[in-house]
């Protein structure tokens, strides 16, 4: 498991499209399916990650709780399912009904939209403004595995309700840290590693 940290990408940067299926329905999902909602959480997650594993629970209470609210939430896994069989879309669509997802799960086979999005952990979270603008980057919250904080969304939330809200988002935001995404060899992006 290698440890990695969001690249977090420039703030401002615009929401790059992508359309993508959805493991459980089939349908296919682009930025143009959230057209209309004042915010846009897209969220790069996997089935065998620990780090996505801590926080599956919490990522299911988030899509319950924002799902009355003007925000699209997407989340999209970009492994390679070749060698990490956990991450294809059958176990990715039982994670999604064990786990009572409201929101898409997308998968990303061609690992196009995480490079477009500079994704490189699992879990990576993206907020964009009613204007696909983005807006925060980072971590979920400080709790991971095994350092005994609590898992409560407190980071992403704030900003969530900072965009519902029209406010600005606090600047100063903390990386995600996780497990680096399982690119296909050869597919490994320049700015992976770094």
């Amino acid at each position: 498991m290698a440890l990695t940290p969001s690249t977090m990408l420039a703030l401002g940067t615009t929401a790059p499209d992508f359309a993508l299926p959805e493991v459980v329905t089939g349908k296919t999902i682009s930025l143009s399916t959230f057209a209309g909602k004042r915010a846009l959480l897209v969220m790069f997650i996997c089935r065998h990650c620990p780090y996505v594993q801590h926080v599956k629970a919490q990522l299911a209470r988030l899509g319950t709780d924002y799902a009355g609210k003007d925000v699209g939430i997407v989340a999209i896994s970009s492994n390679d399912a070749v060698h990490y069989p956990d991450d294809a879309p059958q176990p990715l669509k039982a994670m999604a009904q064990a786990e009572g997802f409201v929101f898409p799960l997308c998968y990303d086979e061609s690992q196009a939209v995480a490079q477009a999005y500079t994704a490189a952990c699992t879990p990576d979270f993206f907020l964009f403004d009613a204007n696909r603008i983005l807006i925060y980057r980072g971590q979920l919250d400080d709790s991971r595995p095994g350092n005994g904080k609590p898992v409560t969304g407190r980071d992403l939330r704030a900003a969530l309700d900072a965009a519902l809200a029209g406010r600005p988002v606090k600047p100063d935001q903390q990386p995600s840290i996780g497990c680096n995404i399982k690119w296909k060899q050869g597919r490994e992006p320049a700015y992976f590693g770094r």
